[in-house]
């Protein structure tokens, strides 16, 4: 019993400096909450990304070209996309219709710029899947290419890396191209999609 109360001493009288500086640790970490709150409120405002976005909303006709193997000829095939800002113009939301593999399909994107990480952030879902694709990526100095990573897992390849290169040719044109590779690690090019402002 005498030893047990030793060790709970010895225990005590280490840990009680510890606790303490920890306790001023938690102490230093609290924070003004008018300025948090002035903090967030400037990390919800949309910003100039935001409005490069917004000048995309309307109806846009696309042209895409798909490759299902190095040097191999793209399926082509035509659609259409309505782009629109949501949320008080933090958010592009963009839902296109038209073929896929030769077969018909309805998709929905959502693109986004995250003022805190400093990246822009897209989710896209069609009805070719039932999963939720996400990229991350950043902007040239003038915000008209965004380069953007991401990736999704394959049954065949594993886990697919995905490098997509979002162009803003001008106010009625812009292309998305994407690259991806599987196990063999070797990047191929297999989307390509041009936009054509109709309204």
């Amino acid at each position: 019993m005498r030893v047990i109360q030793f060790v709970l001493i010895g225990v005590l009288v280490v840990s009680g400096p510890a606790m303490a500086k920890g306790d001023k640790k938690k102490h230093d970490m609290q924070h003004d909450p008018q300025q948090m709150m002035e903090t967030y409120k400037q990390l919800a405002t949309p910003g100039e990304p935001h409005k490069q976005l917004a000048s995309l909303a309307g109806s846009w006709s696309t042209a895409t070209k798909e490759w299902m193997a190095p040097g191999a000829p793209p399926t082509e095939s035509t659609g259409t996309c309505e782009e629109k800002m949501v949320l008080d113009g933090r958010f592009l939301q963009q839902e296109c219709t038209g073929q896929m593999m030769g077969q018909p399909f309805n998709g929905l994107g959502m693109i986004g710029y995250d003022n805190f990480q400093k990246k822009y952030i897209t989710t896209w879902m069609s009805s070719m899947g039932t999963d939720i694709f996400f990229m991350n990526g950043t902007g040239s100095p003038d915000g008209k290419t965004i380069t953007l990573i991401g990736g999704h897992k394959d049954p065949y390849e594993g886990f697919m890396k995905h490098r997509a290169i979002w162009k803003l040719v001008d106010d009625n044109t812009q292309t998305f191209t994407m690259y991806g590779s599987g196990k063999q690690g070797k990047e191929m090019k297999m989307l390509e999609i041009t936009y054509t402002r109709k309204s």
